[in-house]
């Protein structure tokens, strides 16, 4: 259970041990490195000054998918392993990650003619060979028109129809990758900001860090350190005298409701501005729509998206579907991440390669380790690699990767669609939560059910829009490290990523929290306020 008084002696344990491996940084990348090597047999320590999945890893367009566009700048080995890792993705977390049909518009005058879309399907066809899904499908104007009849129809030649993958929750993802890690023994900290190394000449022994939550400085001993931070990678470096690594891009994003002429498949857009893809999703019973890529220099934590980032993406899905009308009162809320990718001469932010570099630091200074870059699709087999390399680094043989076989904890053990189909069974729910509760929690949507059914008032909703029950605060707070109200509704019952933005949830959760997990009315007070702070920032995203 997470309580202050048990984070304190984990800390007082983080001290007196010796780990392999500090993995600092608890975005995707970090849990799956914190996993795979928990799980080959490595003591593991994971540190991350906020949350797990607080930073890039909640901002991205919530994919797995081989990376199409990829093909245009050569990176065809990328696309091959992002389109195998995506058939890993769907087989060992079913309840996260589904297949989402996407359509291609071709239009008259498009940089992307359909020769170069018809040739760039096959080589997506061809390198995914051992796929489930589907294989794609070439439409004409009128083919196309008919399963998606709020298209321009000025220009239009033909679509391409082609399937890849959808994370709803990313950051579910994470969690149960952090989650694995610890059931494999790995000691997880979140709030815990590392403020330096611990180095003796050229060798890395250790880090210093922050107790963000209850105060005070302490240390953790280990032989490697892994700075899987993210676009903060660089921050650690300042201190060693490093030359910085990360040159990142901006990409904002914006969600609406449904619109007249909505697409039922997402769509896969050349933007008339600049020629440049971007996406609009269904997602989560509303519309995902982006992303930009623009060059970023600034704080990582403070990024949103401009105004005319928000108005390029309305005004060009406004262009592609002329029925939809957006305005700007249609956001419900907006969000920017930036992407940590490798720092290179060039303009071109579109052109900066999309896959991750392992950065060893050796010999100038050894058992220190940086990750740039990194996608979401492909963050277990570059968990993989880096564990590979720090067996190396230890001078021990490594045990094979079971990462890709082994499911996550919410689909460990079961037959998905049989376990799925049971519980809507057998639950007690109307269809709605209880499809809400298969698709965030998998397996372990039972524990919700059992906790509601042992205190019948947390089977209540505390949240009116979205229908989250009680029983899930409780839980996220002693089975899933939730530390404040933030981390319970943006990345633990997901039910700030509604419409509403949870807000409405706010009151109802503090109760809970008070009531049942014995929050005093000044964390409570403390935690509302810099929850909606924060989804101020958020809704005020390109307004100042």
């Amino acid at each position: 259970m997470s309580t202050r008084a048990g984070r304190a002696a984990r800390i007082q344990t983080i001290e007196r041990e010796r780990f392999d491996l500090i993995v600092i940084g608890a975005g995707i990348n970090g849990v799956g490195i914190a996993r795979d090597g928990a799980t080959r047999g490595l003591r593991v320590l994971l540190l991350d000054s906020q949350d797990i999945a607080s930073g890039t890893t909640a901002f991205s367009t919530r994919l797995i998918h081989g990376g199409l566009r990829y093909l245009e700048y050569g990176e065809v080995g990328l696309v091959r392993e992002s389109l195998r890792e995506r058939e890993q993705l769907l087989r060992i977390a079913p309840h996260l990650v589904t297949p989402l049909p996407f359509l291609v518009p071709l239009y008259a005058g498009a940089r992307r003619g359909p020769e170069l879309i018809r040739l760039g399907m096959l080589a997506y066809d061809l390198l995914s060979f051992d796929k489930s899904l589907p294989r794609h499908r070439m439409l004409s104007a009128a083919e196309t028109l008919a399963r998606e009849p709020g298209l321009n129809v000025a220009g239009l030649r033909g679509a391409a129809l082609y399937c890849d993958g959808q994370v709803t929750f990313p950051e579910r993802l994470t969690l149960e990758n952090a989650l694995a890690a610890q059931q494999h023994g790995a000691t997880l900290l979140t709030y815990a900001r590392v403020d330096g190394l611990i180095r003796s000449c050229n060798r890395v022994s250790g880090v210093r860090f922050h107790d963000r939550l209850g105060g005070g400085s302490s240390a953790a001993h280990g032989a490697l350190v892994i700075n899987v931070a993210g676009p903060w990678v660089d921050r650690l470096l300042e201190s060693l005298g490093e030359p910085p690594l990360i040159g990142g891009t901006k990409g904002s994003h914006i969600v609406v409701g449904h619109f007249p002429g909505a697409p039922m498949s997402a769509l896969y857009v050349e933007a008339a501005r600049d020629r440049r893809p971007y996406f609009i999703v269904p997602w989560n019973g509303q519309y995902l729509i982006g992303t930009t890529d623009i060059p970023y220099s600034g704080d990582p934590g403070q990024v949103v998206p401009d105004e005319a980032e928000i108005r390029y993406l309305l005004d060009e899905t406004n262009r592609v579907i002329p029925s939809a009308r957006l305005t700007r009162p249609d956001v419900h809320y907006a969000y920017a991440g930036v992407r940590p990718l490798p720092r290179v001469d060039t303009t071109d932010a579109a052109g900066i390669t999309r896959r991750h570099i392992v950065y060893d630091h050796a010999p100038g200074i050894d058992g220190l380790v940086s990750i740039v870059g990194g996608k979401l699709t492909t963050y277990r087999s570059l968990a993989e690699e880096v564990i590979d390399l720090s067996f190396r680094k230890l001078n021990r043989i490594a045990p094979r990767c079971t990462t890709g076989a082994v499911p996550l904890p919410g689909a460990n053990g079961v037959a998905w669609s049989a376990f799925a189909a049971t519980f809507r069974r057998a639950c007690g729910l109307e269809a709605a939560p209880a499809e809400r509760l298969l698709h965030i929690y998998g397996v372990t949507a039972w524990e919700i059910v059992r906790l509601a059914r042992a205190k019948p008032e947390l089977m209540r909703s505390f949240d009116p829009e979205s229908g989250a029950l009680g029983a899930e605060i409780v839980h996220a707070v002693r089975y899933e490290e939730a530390e404040t109200l933030s981390d319970i509704l943006l990345r633990r019952t997901m039910v700030g990523l509604w419409p509403n933005s949870g807000l409405s949830a706010l009151e109802g959760a503090a109760q809970v929290a008070v009531q049942h997990l014995g929050w005093d009315d000044a964390r409570v007070r403390r935690d509302v306020e810099t929850y909606c702070a924060l989804k101020d920032r958020h809704a005020r995203a390109g307004r100042v």
